[in-house]
C-alpha cells in the first residue's frame, strides 16, 4: 500500500514539474522581453513618454502612440509654447523620426541607435532641423 501511494505521489509531483514547465518558460521569455536588447526593441516600445534633451536647447517632452496605418508611432512634441507632430519607427536598434511644425512637411528629422542595456528606454543621435541643416546631438529617455 506503502509503495502504491509513493508512486501516486511521484506521479503527482512529476506531472506537477511537467505543468509547470510551459509556465516556467512564459516568465523567463516575459522576463527576457521586459528587458529587450538594443536589437530586439520594437515600435511598441517606443509608445508612452519620453524627456528629449537636444545639444543647445531646451528639454522637451515627446508623446508617442502606435501609429494607425503602419508598424511605427506618431505623436507629438512640445517644447513650451510650440508643438510639432512627429512619426516614426525602430528596427534592429536603428531609430528613425520624423517632425513637422505643419504637420505636412519634415521640418527635422531624428536618426539614432536604441543604447544598449537601456532596455529600450534610451535613444541617442542626432537631430537635425531641415531648413538650415543644423544638426545637434540628441538623447531620448522614456518617463
Amino acid at each position: 500500500m506503502r509503495a502504491g501511494l509513493a508512486a501516486l505521489l511521484s506521479g503527482a509531483a512529476l506531472l506537477a514539474a511537467t505543468l509547470s514547465l510551459p509556465a516556467a518558460a512564459q516568465n523567463a521569455a516575459r522576463e527576457s522581453r521586459a528587458c529587450p536588447k538594443a536589437s530586439e526593441v520594437t515600435f511598441a516600445h517606443l509608445v508612452g513618454r519620453w524627456r528629449a534633451q537636444i545639444e543647445g536647447a531646451a528639454d522637451a517632452t515627446l508623446v508617442l502612440v502606435r501609429h494607425p496605418q503602419y508598424r511605427g508611432v506618431r505623436g507629438t512634441i512640445d517644447r513650451g509654447a510650440e508643438r510639432s507632430a512627429l512619426s516614426g519607427e525602430v528596427h534592429d536598434s536603428e531609430f528613425l523620426l520624423e517632425e513637422s511644425i505643419d504637420g505636412i512637411a519634415i521640418s527635422a528629422t531624428w536618426v539614432g541607435d536604441v543604447a544598449e542595456g537601456s532596455c529600450g528606454r534610451e535613444v541617442r543621435g542626432t537631430w537635425r532641423l531641415e531648413r538650415d541643416k543644423v544638426e545637434r546631438a540628441f538623447v531620448l529617455r522614456k518617463q
